[in-house]
């Protein structure tokens, strides 16, 4: 299913009117900003929490779900946060009008104001999603950070995202974050080669042989935009980066090298307004596979399904 084939199902401004006299998104934003203003890696975070929630079983806060065997237990998942942030809202939501707003919507909500607080350019979200009640690790199929372009394409286009778009959304990178552990081959047996890889700005490998070292168990953060004045900014950096093989993932950088999308980020680099067309993705993304209308339900609590069926098949455990 196709995200176009779902945007009939969301409308923008869908709870005006329907939490008595309370501005839905103006609550959900009101929390975000408070908590970026704490820490501005909130936001990455809540951007990948959407992602992540929308590419297995679509858009349906089915990532929330505690389990043992629940999604955010696989692990992709583990490094996965921002939960608290979606609790805290939907409590002030549960308070406003009781069993209205879905925690699918409240995660796509909070995603556009991660982007807007950072200096993004603010989207207008479509909402009537509905949440749902089945959470499985096993479900867990998100694309490899180590996926080359055309296989990224094609998880991609499995999700009815183009290739645009994807290069788009993971532009994303421009304020996100990963670890050690998922760049070390990069660094030190690309291909089995016991080299660096040979995309990589030598002088970026050595910097980061120091943050990252080989035989250290600590897993360091790492900033995907390597312009650092910029970490926290959401902008075009990502890309500029790229193109001068400072890319850190192995797909961030094939982006720029592969002929499939080098044309996309070269022209995302000359002025193209990023931050509107990324909006313009996100919606694409929140649209996947949606549950609506009287499919799946409205949780009371975003951590458990509202009625909890005695059945292990929905993963959750405990």
């Amino acid at each position: 299913m196709s995200a176009r084939q779902c945007d009939a199902s969301l409308q923008v401004g869908f709870y005006k009117g329907k939490c008595n006299s309370s501005n839905v998104e103006g609550i959900v934003f009101s929390v975000v900003e408070r908590r970026f203003n704490e820490a501005k890696g909130i936001a990455p975070a809540l951007i990948r929490l959407h992602f992540h929630d929308c590419f297995v079983k679509g858009c349906d806060a089915s990532i929330l779900l505690d389990g043992d065997s629940s999604e955010k237990n696989a692990t992709a998942n583990l490094s996965v946060s921002g939960y608290d942030v979606i609790d805290e809202a939907k409590g002030l939501l549960e308070a406003a009008c009781e069993g209205v707003v879905s925690c699918a919507d409240i995660i796509a909500m909070a995603a556009r104001d991660a982007v807007q607080l950072s200096g993004g350019e603010r989207y207008e979200v479509q909402t009537g999603r509905r949440d749902g009640t089945e959470s499985l690790a096993s479900n867990v199929n998100l694309p490899s950070p180590r996926f080359s372009v055309s296989q990224s394409a094609d998880a991609f286009k499995n999700k009815g995202i183009g290739l645009e778009d994807m290069v788009l959304l993971l532009g994303g990178h421009t304020i996100g974050f990963t670890h050690c552990s998922f760049i070390k081959d990069r660094l030190y047996n690309f291909g089995g080669s016991r080299k660096a890889d040979p995309t990589m700005d030598p002088s970026l490998a050595e910097q980061l042989r120091l943050i990252c070292p080989e035989k250290s168990e600590a897993d360091a953060a790492v900033s995907l935009d390597q312009n650092l004045t910029s970490t926290f900014v959401f902008d075009s950096s990502f890309y500029n980066q790229t193109k001068k093989h400072r890319g850190i993932l192995g797909i961030d950088q094939a982006l720029a090298l592969d002929p499939l999308t080098s044309n996309i980020v070269a022209n995302l680099t000359t002025g193209s307004n990023f931050t509107a067309r990324f909006g313009q993705a996100m919606v694409k993304l929140g649209s996947v596979e949606v549950l609506s209308d009287s499919q799946g339900e409205i949780r009371k609590l975003c951590r458990v399904v509202k009625n909890k069926p005695s059945s292990s098949s929905f993963g959750l455990l405990g």
